[in-house]
């Protein structure tokens, strides 16, 4: 029984060895394992049978299971080392990393096109003398309307143009003109401020409006300030931003906060003042509103309107920016889009 025992189990080794070196994945290694030597296996069921041997050849039996299985085991485990140093070396050559190419370079953010007009423009007008300042977003009705000559019943503080905070007499200022009256309410003539910021309005984006927008207005009050003064500041302004041989004009126009109003055109950058499709064929570019403090206005704050004259002005941010880079959609500058933001880089 014993020699018949070992033909077996050497028939076994063999036919095991010989599958081991056919192998060529460690799943096939591993199915050989459990055919082999796992609960159903054959060397397990070779031992299982020992039991219905005589007394006398069990521990012969048990040796020669024992032997064959350590030699299984030993077989088995040097093919998977085998397979996995190859499968290593494989993953390797096609993952290899050359150690002395440079590093890829992190990627530096760069300021927003609309950040950069902004500071273009302030500078342009502090070179004229004029300050920055600055107030609050969320405005009061008296602010932002009243003391701007915009009374209740107005169109312009119907909730379809504002947006009022709920259950206060607050909102969210539509124009930088608040901090004008905030200045003149805490400081006496002469004034003389540029007031950027951001806006709000109940406007549903499109190409040239948005929910929320940039704005710079500009307020000089002193005695005797007269529309040449006006006219001498916006044209140099012009001259400055967009170029000297750029063509202005006047014409005007109507805001309840001003007394004479009026808007400034440029001449159109793209045709030159020829006509084409950006100034709809008329070679001018709309680019502000201005006009005389309304005296109204001044008497609000507690100016003397027969001492005091003044004028003021606004212009869109977006706009601007949109007229000295060629922009026809505003609501690029709010999409951050990487490919749009990239192209100001350096400017």
């Amino acid at each position: 029984m014993t020699e018949s025992l070992r033909e077996r189990l050497e028939t076994l080794r063999r036919e095991v060895e010989r599958e081991l070196d056919a192998a060529s994945e460690p799943a096939g290694v591993e199915e050989i394992r459990v055919r082999t030597l796992g609960k159903k296996g054959a060397l397990t069921g070779e031992a299982k049978a020992i039991g219905a041997l005589p007394a006398a050849d069990r521990p012969a039996a048990g040796e020669l299971v024992n032997q064959v299985k350590d030699a299984l085991e030993a077989a088995i485990a040097a093919r998977e080392a085998e397979l996995a140093e190859g499968a290593l070396g494989r993953r390797l050559a096609v993952e290899a990393l050359d150690v002395t190419l440079p590093g890829r370079r992190r990627g530096q953010g760069t300021r927003h096109p609309l950040s950069i007009v902004t500071e273009d423009l302030l500078d342009v007008f502090r070179r004229m003398g004029f300050r920055v300042a600055t107030g609050p977003e969320v405005e009061t009705l008296w602010h932002n309307f009243e003391a701007l000559n915009i009374p209740a019943g107005h169109p312009a503080r119907e909730e379809m143009d504002t947006i009022y905070v709920e259950g206060v007499d607050l909102l969210l200022r539509t124009h930088t003109s608040p901090v004008q009256i905030r200045v003149m309410e805490g400081h006496d003539p002469p004034i003389r401020i540029v007031c950027p910021g951001r806006v709000f309005r109940s406007d549903t984006p499109d190409a040239s409006h948005s929910p929320y927008f940039h704005q710079i207005e500009g307020l000089w009050v002193d005695e005797g300030i007269s529309l040449a003064h006006l006219k001498w500041a916006l044209v140099e302004f012009v001259h400055q931003f967009f170029g000297s041989d750029v063509d202005v004009r006047f014409r005007p126009s109507y805001f309840p906060f001003t007394e004479p109003s009026g808007e400034l055109d440029m001449e159109c950058l793209i045709c030159h003042g020829e006509g084409c499709r950006a100034c709809k064929g008329s070679g001018w570019l709309e680019l502000l509103g201005c006009g005389m403090v309304h005296p109204a206005v001044l008497e609000a704050v507690g100016y003397d309107s027969e001492r005091f004259t003044g004028f003021a002005w606004g212009m869109g941010v977006e706009r601007v920016a949109m007229l000295r880079y060629g922009v026809l959609d505003i609501r690029m500058f709010f999409e951050n889009d990487l490919n749009f933001l990239r192209q100001f880089e350096g400017r």
